[in-house]
């Protein structure tokens, strides 16, 4: 038998739900459970917090003498039932895996002549695949239909069904049909907007190509419930990647309305509901519309997800919208909750399916507009240790501006020497400095030198002016709007905090 990494065997454990860790249980029962070494092996693994061999190896054991060998044929033994017992649950769960079983129930009964009991369980399949939209499954259906007639030598029912079931079959050839061409123009546009992202021209070209299909003139070209699905996902697509987020957050919504109307497609799949949330979400952000951002949020965590993939995305998209809500509305106290929130959440999560450095930018931000500059601090040198691989290049730049920004803040203005002076030499060597950084960090030198008040005032106003200017340069814009450079600078103008001008200006701008 070959050998099960440990590793692979606690990640697959960790991977179950309640429910298929109650099935495994049953699905594996025998009368002698209890001096069964691989449910030993399950219930040590279940109820580790950290993976440790060792650890494990001397709890199934219990004192008794350590075969190397043995132990890694129970592993792989243990691993081999976990997978057979998921495929079972599998078939009494999912939608394909009873309809296969229904439909291969009928291959069995047609072998052994028994032709009613055949139509008895076609009845049942059809049924469920007609419900689900399985259009394959009904295309083999009808096959079966003419098949078993054939064997009983049933003229009269061909005579009489056989031009319905051929229109039947050209019907469902015509849906297939309809929705794969909607799933083709879906992933041309997924790969336009994902692929080589800085180069709109051949962008642009495959983007305009695809919103002037005939299939996208309106939702009536889609034949089925998931061609509709299908074609609100191209139309959202397309109007986010416009920049017109009017029409992103309209056929966002409609998209969601659309997918409730069929809750049974829900309990089989949430995946695209719980995107097509998460892009709502952003697109009620855009529009400023904070109240529904948040009503959006809670739908979200209100959601039972079905897989452990649902679990993790909807606990990445609500919290990286959370916070996101926390620092346009300025709460930067509710930040600071669900910060904690979240961190105690991820005790709970496997750390080598969550990575947690996504979140370390919002952490920083969080505690930066709450004034604690140590623990946003914290976060920082967290997000300059990752490896430049996983961060995009603007946030690795920005990481080092505002590293010299919470260095001005703490007043470790010995420190900042030396920081202006790597900060200077990285960004140099990226694609050259941005003026908006050029200014900062000249700013930043002067104002840690000088005593002079109005001086240092001046030099604040000065900057203030420069960044507003710099705001009509795409490229200085899009690093300017990643953090909220006006309130800081007119924090120290007003001598008012952070938190207070950040919500001063959410206020102003939901008020209008």
């Amino acid at each position: 038998m070959p050998k099960t990494p440990s590793d692979r065997l606690y990640h697959l454990i960790k991977s179950l739900s309640g429910s298929e860790k109650r099935y495994f249980k049953i699905f594996v029962h025998t009368d002698n459970d209890k001096d069964n070494k691989y449910l030993r092996l399950f219930d040590a693994i279940d109820a580790q917090p950290a993976f440790d061999d060792e650890a494990l190896c001397l709890q199934v054991y219990q004192g008794e003498p350590i075969q190397s060998r043995k132990y890694s044929e129970l592993k792989a033994y243990l691993y081999d039932m976990l997978v057979r017992s998921l495929q079972s649950y599998d078939e009494k769960q999912a939608v394909d895996n009873r309809l296969r079983n229904l439909l291969l129930g009928v291959k069995s009964l047609y072998k052994r002549a028994l032709f009613d009991d055949c139509f008895k369980v076609l009845q049942k399949a059809e049924k469920l695949a007609e419900n689900y939209e399985k259009l394959d499954a009904q295309m083999e259906a009808l096959h079966w239909h003419k098949q078993i007639a054939y064997a009983r030598a049933d003229i009269a029912y061909l005579d009489r069904q056989l031009d319905l079931i051929a229109a039947r079959e050209a019907e469902c050839l015509d849906l297939i049909r309809n929705l794969t061409d909607y799933q083709t123009l879906f992933y041309r546009v997924w790969v336009a907007v994902r692929k080589n992202a800085q180069r709109a021209g051949s962008q642009d070209e495959v983007l305009h190509e695809v919103s002037s299909h005939p299939l996208l003139t309106g939702p009536d070209q889609a034949l089925t419930h998931q061609s509709r699905i299908f074609y609100y996902r191209i139309k959202t697509v397309l109007s986010y990647s416009a920049k017109d987020y009017q029409n992103f957050y309209l056929l966002g919504g409609e998209l969601i309305a659309l997918m409730e109307t069929k809750p049974h497609f829900l309990r089989e799949d949430l995946s695209e509901y719980i995107s097509a949330l998460s892009n709502y979400a952003v697109s009620c952000g855009f529009l400023g519309r904070y109240r529904e951002v948040n009503d959006c949020l809670e739908k979200l965590r209100r959601i039972t997800p079905i897989t452990l993939d649902d679990k993790l995305k909807i606990h990445r998209q609500y919290y990286t919208h959370k916070f996101r809500l926390c620092i346009e509305t300025g709460d930067f106290d509710e930040g600071l909750r669900v910060v904690e929130n979240h961190l105690n959440e991820l005790e709970q999560l496997d750390k080598d399916l969550f990575e947690r450095s996504s979140f370390y930018f919002q952490y920083f931000y969080i505690f930066f507009g709450a004034g604690n500059y140590n623990r946003a601090l914290d976060y920082l040198n967290q997000w300059l240790n990752l490896p430049r691989s996983i961060e995009r290049q603007d946030l690795q730049s920005l990481s080092r501006v505002l590293n010299l920004i919470i260095h001005y803040e703490m007043g470790n203005y010995l420190l900042l020497e030396s920081l202006l002076r790597s900060t200077y030499r990285y960004l140099n060597k990226q694609e050259g400095l941005l003026e908006f950084e050029i200014k900062l960090i000249h700013f930043i030198r002067q104002a840690g030198k000088s005593v002079d008040k109005k001086e240092t005032r001046k030099a604040l106003l000065a900057l203030k002016t420069d960044f507003q200017q710099l705001l009509q340069k795409p490229k200085e814009k899009a690093m300017l709007q990643m953090f909220d450079f006006e309130a800081w600078l007119d924090s120290h103008l007003e001598g008012r905090s952070f938190a207070q001008l950040v919500k001063e200006k959410y206020i102003d701008k939901t008020s209008t």
